[in-house]
């Protein structure tokens, strides 16, 4: 077997072992291995199609890892620190509530999580209102009843950010990381909300 051949049965290996990668990030330096290997075999071999598809390859999944990293660190930093959702921008798209306006009632299904783009979101149940960078509708979404546990409205006009529970799942099986800060976030938000709910019995009146 030549060095050249040899390099040809690495390149396919780690092709193969993309798929036994169980996050995204391993996926990626994998692919990046494998697209340095058969550029190797296809400069070796003189096979230019396989050369091309890998130098256009290698740039892309570089690209994409360093950005899932960034995504991840991000998210990290936020875990540790002030929780903060922005990081989550790219993956969401706008929504506009004018004032008044329902964005979800009390019971209903959790499909959707939020994050306040601009204007001002009220929880009439725990007398909150929700301001720029706010995140909101996650307890509800990881819950297992997939019920609301607040009503939202808007308070002012608002500009909102979402994401679909099917998007956010795939952005957490992707990236295992992310599941600490949604963790840390709905822990955070529970004890919060707990907290503004009046006391067992206050405010009952005998008939």
């Amino acid at each position: 077997m030549t060095l050249i051949e040899a390099i040809g049965y690495l390149a396919s290996a780690l092709v193969l072992l993309t798929f036994c990668m169980s996050t995204m990030l391993s996926l990626r330096a994998v692919a990046i291995c494998s697209n340095f290997a058969f550029i190797s075999y296809g400069f070796g071999a003189g096979l230019y199609p396989v050369l091309v598809l890998h130098v256009v390859l290698l740039p892309l999944n570089i690209v994409l890892l360093v950005r899932m990293m960034i995504l991840l660190r991000k998210a990290k930093l936020a875990a540790a620190t002030d929780l903060s959702p922005l990081w989550m921008q790219p993956f969401m798209w706008p929504k506009h509530f004018k004032a008044g306006e329902t964005i979800f009632r009390k019971g209903q299904h959790a499909d959707l999580l939020y994050m306040v783009a601009s204007g001002e979101v009220g929880l009439p149940e725990i007398d909150q209102r929700l301001s720029a960078g706010d995140l909101f509708g996650e307890i509800g979404l990881f819950s297992l009843e997939r019920r609301r546990t607040q009503t939202a409205v808007a308070a002012t006009n608002v500009d909102l950010l979402c994401i679909s529970d099917a998007a956010l799942k795939k952005l957490c099986e992707r990236n295992p990381g992310l599941s600490l800060y949604f963790l840390r976030l709905t822990a955070t938000r529970m004890t919060q909300n707990a907290s503004r709910l009046p006391p067992i019995g206050a405010g009952a009146h005998s008939d």
